[in-house]
C-alpha cells in the first residue's frame, strides 16, 4: 500500500511539473510575441510621426486615425496579456496542475491575440509605405533648406559686422536681422513641430530675408561713397548756377532795351526764382549731408533728388533767358531765314500728302491749309509792326506752323 501511494505521489508531481513546463513555455511565447509587437509598434509609431510631419492630406489624416484605432486595440490585448501573466505564479514551489493548465490556456490565448495584432500592424505598415516614402522624400529637403537659411544668416551677420567695422552703424539692417532670430528658433524646433511644408517655407523666407540684409550691407559702403560723390557734384553745380545766374540780369536788360515787352515779360521772375532755387538747394544739400552723416540713407537720397530737381529747373530758366536773346537777335537780323524754314516744312508735308494722289486727303489738307494761313498772318503782323515788332510771337507762331506740318507727316506715314 505504501509503495502504491508513493507511486501516485510521484505521478502527481510529474504531472504538475509537466503542466508548469507547458505554462512556462506558453508564457515565454507570449512574452516573445509581446516584445515583437512592442518593437513593431515603435517602428510604426516612428513612421506615422514621419507622415504626420510631412503630409497634410486626407490620406495622411486617415492613416493617423487608423493607427490610433489599431493602437487602442493593441492596448486592450496588452492589458489582457499582462492580466494573464499576473494571474498565476508559475514559479511557486507547489503549483496546482489546474492552475498551471488555466495559466497555459490564458497565455496561449494572449499570444494568439498579440500575434494577430502583430499581423494587423504589419499590414498597416505595408499600406502606409507610399505615404511614408513621399514623406521621407519631403523630409530629405528639410535639412538642406534649414542649413541654407542658417548660412544666409551667418553671411548677413558677417556682412553687418564688416560694415560696422568700417564705421557705418547700419541700425536698420541690424533691426531687420534681429527680426529673424525668432524664425531661427522655430527652424531649430524642426519639422516634427511645425510640419515639413511650414518649415520649408520658413527656411526659404529666412534665407531670402537674410540674403537681402547681406546684400544691402555689402552695398552700403559703395552707397555711402556714391552719396558723397553726389553731394560734391551738387555743391559744384550750385556754384556753377550762381555764376550763370550772374548773366541773367544783363541779358534781361538787353532784352528790355531792344525788344518789345511781349518778348521778355514771361522771363521777368527768372532772377528771383533762380536766387530762391539756389537758397533752397543749399538748404536741401545741408540736410542731405546731415542725413548722410547720421546714416539716414533714404533721407539723404530724397534730399539729393530734391536738390537735383531744383538745379535742373533753375538751369533751364537761366538758359531760357540767354536762348531767348539769341533767338531774337537772329530773327531781328534775318527774319526770312525762319520764314523759309517754316515754308519748307509746309511744302514738304504738302508734297507727301499729294504723293500718288490726284487730290489730298481732307484730313491732311485742312491742317496744312491752316498752317499756310497762320504763316501768312505771322509774316503780315511782322511787316506791320513798325520799329518794335513782337519777334517772340512771330517765332512761336512759326514754330507752331512747323509742328502742324510735322504732325501731318506723322499722320501720313502712320497710315502707310
Amino acid at each position: 500500500m505504501a509503495g502504491g501511494g508513493g507511486g501516485r505521489g510521484g505521478w502527481w508531481r510529474q504531472r504538475s511539473e509537466g503542466q508548469r513546463a507547458g505554462a512556462k513555455a506558453a508564457r515565454d511565447a507570449a512574452q516573445e510575441a509581446f516584445y515583437e509587437l512592442d518593437s513593431t509598434q515603435r517602428d510604426v509609431q516612428l513612421a506615422v510621426e514621419t507622415v504626420r510631419a510631412a503630409e497634410d492630406s486626407g490620406a495622411a489624416r486617415q492613416a493617423l486615425n487608423d493607427f490610433q484605432d489599431i493602437s487602442a486595440r493593441i492596448d486592450q490585448v496588452t492589458v489582457a496579456y499582462l492580466a494573464a501573466l499576473d494571474a498565476s505564479d508559475l514559479d511557486a514551489p507547489e503549483l496546482d496542475p489546474a492552475v498551471a493548465s488555466r495559466a497555459q490556456q490564458q497565455l496561449e490565448q494572449a499570444r494568439r491575440e498579440l500575434a494577430a495584432k502583430q499581423t494587423e500592424l504589419t499590414n498597416f505598415l505595408q499600406r502606409l509605405q507610399p505615404l511614408l516614402q513621399h514623406a521621407e522624400a519631403q523630409l530629405i529637403r528639410v535639412t538642406p533648406a534649414v542649413e541654407k537659411a542658417k548660412r544666409a544668416l551667418l553671411g548677413a551677420t558677417a556682412a553687418l559686422d564688416a560694415v560696422r567695422a568700417a564705421g557705418l552703424t547700419a541700425d536698420d539692417l541690424a533691426a531687420r536681422l534681429a527680426q529673424l532670430a525668432p524664425e531661427l528658433g522655430r527652424l531649430n524646433e524642426g519639422a516634427a513641430r511645425h510640419g515639413v511644408a511650414g518649415t520649408l517655407q520658413r527656411a526659404e523666407d529666412v534665407a531670402q530675408r537674410a540674403d537681402a540684409v547681406r546684400s544691402a550691407a555689402e552695398q552700403l559702403p559703395e552707397r555711402a561713397r556714391e552719396i558723397d560723390r553726389r553731394l560734391a557734384s551738387l555743391r559744384t553745380r550750385i556754384q556753377a548756377l550762381e555764376t550763370k545766374a550772374g548773366t541773367v540780369e544783363p541779358a534781361l536788360s538787353e532784352l528790355r532795351r531792344r525788344f518789345s515787352a511781349a518778348c521778355w515779360q514771361d522771363l521777368q521772375r527768372v532772377p528771383a526764382q533762380t536766387a530762391e532755387a539756389v537758397r533752397t538747394a543749399r538748404q536741401q544739400l545741408t540736410e542731405a549731408a546731415r542725413a548722410r552723416d547720421e546714416q539716414r540713407w533714404p533721407d539723404a537720397t530724397t534730399a539729393i533728388g530734391t536738390v537735383r530737381a531744383l538745379l535742373e529747373t533753375a538751369d533751364g530758366s537761366v538758359a531760357a533767358v540767354s536762348e531767348r536773346l539769341r533767338q531774337l537777335n537772329e530773327v531781328e537780323h534775318d527774319p526770312h531765314q525762319e520764314i523759309e524754314r517754316a515754308r519748307f516744312a509746309v511744302r514738304d508735308a504738302q508734297r507727301l500728302a499729294m504723293a500718288g494722289r490726284q487730290a489730298p486727303d481732307p484730313r491732311h489738307a485742312a491742317p496744312l491749309d491752316e498752317a499756310v494761313a497762320r504763316l501768312d498772318r505771322a509774316v503780315a503782323s511782322l511787316d506791320a509792326a513798325g520799329r518794335h515788332p513782337d519777334y517772340w510771337h512771330f517765332l512761336t507762331e512759326l514754330a507752331a506752323v512747323r509742328e502742324s506740318a510735322a504732325q501731318v507727316v506723322a499722320m501720313i506715314r502712320g497710315t502707310h
